[in-house]
């Protein structure tokens, strides 16, 4: 195998975490679909992270990345939006982030039902945001049309 195109796999492999960009770089994607992929690859990743706070008593901070999770699936839904294409004539991006926001929404669920008592509420708007962005997603595809 060809030297250049081993590194970066490698670097794929050893460190998935260090090559995930911020959302700063997601907004600079040019490509609305490709955007809308990596705001949803960035909201798993801020997801998990959350976790992490959480777990390890960062309450401050675990509101912070919470709400980063918001925004990058908020940005999802809004590139997909500006391409201007029917969902049910153009599929690909729109069924791919209908199933990623129902994976991300099972992954919110399971957060919250590990957490205290007292702090799931904390996760109830990002959960109804998810949860509205999928449906619009699915009635796009179903219907044609992306509210």
């Amino acid at each position: 195998m060809n030297a250049r195109l081993l590194l970066p796999f490698l670097l794929l492999v050893v460190f998935p975490g260090g090559l995930r960009a911020d959302l700063a770089q997601v907004k600079a994607e040019p490509n609305l679909e490709k955007r809308s992929k990596l705001a949803l690859d960035h909201a798993e990743a801020r997801l998990k992270e959350a976790r992490n706070l959480y777990e390890s008593g960062e309450q401050a901070k675990t509101k912070t990345v919470i709400g980063e999770v918001r925004e990058a699936v908020e940005l999802a839904e809004h590139s997909l939006k500006e391409t201007g294409k029917n969902p049910r004539k153009s599929p690909k991006y729109f069924k791919r982030a209908e199933i990623e926001t129902r994976a991300l929404l099972k992954r919110i669920e399971a957060f919250q039902d590990e957490m205290n008592v007292d702090d799931r509420p904390s996760l109830d708007p990002l959960r109804a945001k998810v949860q509205q962005v999928h449906d619009d997603l699915l009635t796009g595809i179903m219907e044609g049309k992306h509210r």
